[in-house]
């Protein structure tokens, strides 16, 4: 790793007076150089309350753009500009709007992972760790449909005992870990703990013995007393996990479950971005408005636990 980048990177980012946002899922040395790491929502929360000029968030496309959602007074910079996410690509405002044609009397909560324009179409926005709560939120009597997150709606389904109008959307690599991954790393760790993400498929989700979100992962396992844990999500939470708790093993479920969309950032990318100020990443103000009132209702519903996701 050169000092003279992290150098640069460093004294570009006082110039610019900028914060630097990485996910869970990043590289490394993305997550070691980040003024803030954690889960898309509360990174976004996290740097509206400062008072950076300039957010650069190493993650993709959609959480880039919440991030503008929250802080229309700052410039929001993705090092990457191909850095998409497929599920949120799995649906757009055009096809929600025809299912909500379908089903005009349903409320919309819409996952985070999606794009703004799609929150700007919903009613409540979601993360994978409040999204019970949010769907037991609304009135029992009242329909909703769920999107684009299939596994994670069923997860909700299955919690809630609501019947959800589910889009068949999926995470393209949370469905890489199977069920005979979860069977074959609890054959050698017996003693482990098996924590899954609710993107996960339902077989793989049944064998877990706990369902959290990444930054639910970190706050189980710092509060646990068990050493070993198998990791079924993106196999880039286990240097977090590792980090903040050096005495404990972290095994990843499976070595194909890696998001090749979080893995395109680096630090000369980085540091590019700083310099050119690219790319920009913005909402048109009305997607925006309409996106935070989405985004807004979670926060009054849970407060609390509104960045988790």
């Amino acid at each position: 790793m050169s000092e003279k980048l992290l150098e640069k990177i460093e004294r570009l980012k006082a110039e610019r007076k900028a914060v630097i946002l990485a996910h869970n899922y990043q590289p490394p040395e993305i997550q070691d150089l980040a003024d803030f790491c954690g889960d898309s929502l509360g990174l976004s929360i996290k740097a509206a309350q400062t008072d950076a000029d300039v957010i650069v968030f190493c993650g993709v496309k959609f959480m880039a753009e919440t991030a503008a959602i929250l802080s229309p007074g700052k410039l929001v910079l993705l090092p990457e500009k191909l850095a998409g996410c497929p599920m949120a690509d799995m649906i757009n405002a055009e096809q929600l709007s025809e299912l909500k044609g379908e089903h005009p009397d349903a409320a919309v909560v819409c996952y985070v992972n999606s794009s703004a324009e799609v929150k700007a179409e919903s009613d409540y926005c979601c993360t994978s760790s409040n999204a019970v709560e949010v769907v037991n939120s609304i009135p029992p009597e009242r329909q909703i449909i769920f999107v684009p997150d299939q596994h994670l709606g069923r997860f909700v389904a299955e919690k809630t005992g609501r019947s959800l109008v589910l889009w068949p959307g999926y995470c393209t690599t949370h469905i890489f870990i199977t069920e005979e991954d979860i069977k074959k790393a609890r054959a050698k760790y017996p003693d482990a703990i098996v924590m899954a993400h609710p993107e996960c498929s339902e077989p793989v989700k049944k064998l877990a013995d706990e369902l959290l979100s990444t930054g639910q992962m970190l706050e189980f396992v710092r509060k646990s007393s068990a050493k070993r844990f198998i990791v079924a999500t993106e196999a880039g939470m286990t240097y977090p996990l590792k980090k903040q708790n050096p005495e404990a093993e972290f095994i990843a479920a499976s070595d194909r479950a890696i998001c090749p969309n979080m893995k395109k950032i680096t630090l000369e990318k980085v540091a590019w971005s700083l310099e050119d100020m690219q790319y920009k990443i913005t909402v048109p103000q009305e997607i925006r408005i309409k996106a935070k009132k989405a985004l807004d209702r979670m926060v009054e519903i849970l407060p609390s636990k509104a960045g988790k996701d």
